[in-house]
C-alpha cells in the first residue's frame, strides 16, 4: 500500500499546478521536487511536451486539505470565512452549522472527525 499522506511542499505544489501552468512556462522548484512522486500517486498528469495538469485525485485532495483546514479553524472559534464548496461539503456532513450571526459552530461529529484526522497525523 502506497503511503499518500502528502507533505505541505506537496500540498503548495499541487496549488501551484491546480492554477495553470502555461505551456513552455519553466515550472517552479516547488512543483520541480514534487513532480516524481506526485505524478506517481497519480495526482499530475505529464503530457509528451511537458505540460503538467492536476487529476481528478488532486483535485480531490486540495479539496479535502481545504475542508480539513476549515473544520480546524471553525474548531479554533472566531468568525471563519469558509469558501462555499468547503462550507456546503461540511455542512452537509453534519460537521458544522451556521450560527445566526453569521460564522459557523463544530458539531460533535465535526469534532469526532477532527480527532481522527488528528490521530492519522494529517
Amino acid at each position: 500500500m502506497k503511503n499518500e499522506k502528502l507533505s505541505a511542499d506537496e500540498y503548495d505544489a499541487l496549488k501551484e499546478v491546480s492554477r495553470g501552468l502555461k505551456l513552455g512556462e519553466r515550472i517552479s522548484a516547488c512543483v520541480g521536487r514534487n513532480t516524481k512522486r506526485l505524478s506517481g500517486l497519480k495526482m499530475f498528469s505529464i503530457a509528451r511536451n511537458g505540460h503538467i495538469t492536476l487529476t481528478e485525485k488532486g483535485q480531490q485532495a486540495l479539496f479535502l486539505r481545504r475542508c480539513v483546514l476549515g473544520l480546524r479553524a471553525v474548531a479554533e472559534g472566531g468568525d471563519v470565512k469558509l469558501d462555499s464548496e468547503v462550507a456546503t461539503f461540511l455542512g452537509k456532513k453534519a460537521h458544522i452549522v451556521p450560527r445566526e450571526a453569521g460564522g459557523y459552530d463544530i458539531t460533535d461529529k465535526g469534532r469526532e472527525s477532527l480527532a481522527d484526522i488528528e490521530a492519522q497525523g494529517i
